[in-house]
């Protein structure tokens, strides 16, 4: 058992390429592969400005997990209030659930919101995740709707809060 100080992975901003292609890779095993998500739908424009995320096992650095934060033009594209940003395409690898990863990225977005003067995160959960997001302090708003054909449901968490 991991004592409370250690866990088995980081979680870092994906500034290089190399990051960045990881996130892609971690995105296309479970969107694409795993439930069936069109690769030509899976990325989009937003990619190029948004912040990345990325949870890497710690003794090698295998990519775990990923995540992405939306801000300024894009994120007021998403949210319509240029103050919320907007988390998105938060992919954890089969082999990693349970350890925790989902967690550490939606709160790294977070802090990056934070850091980039946000009040609040949104987002779009697939229905089965609604419960995951609110034991994180996610509120579910509006009605249910399919994005690539899962259904789905706004969320918004106040940061601070």
């Amino acid at each position: 058992m991991l004592g409370v100080s250690e866990t088995p992975f980081l979680v870092r901003e994906a500034v290089s390429d190399e990051d960045r292609a990881a996130c892609f890779a971690v995105r296309k095993e479970v969107f694409v592969a795993e439930q069936g998500v069109a690769e030509e739908i899976e990325y989009d424009e937003y990619d190029a400005s948004a912040v990345h995320v990325l949870a890497v096992r710690a003794e090698d650095g295998v990519a775990l997990g990923t995540g992405r934060l939306l801000f300024g033009d894009a994120g007021l594209a998403k949210t319509g209030d240029a103050s919320v940003g907007s988390l998105g395409r938060l992919a954890v690898a089969k082999a990693a659930r349970g350890l925790g990863v989902g967690i550490a990225l939606v709160r790294a977005i977070e802090e990056c919101a934070a850091a980039r003067g946000l009040s609040a995160v949104d987002l779009h959960a697939q229905t089965h995740a609604l419960g995951f997001y609110e034991r994180l302090g996610y509120e579910a708003y509006g009605p249910e709707f399919l994005d690539a054909g899962i259904p789905h449901r706004g969320m918004r968490r106040v940061l601070g809060e």
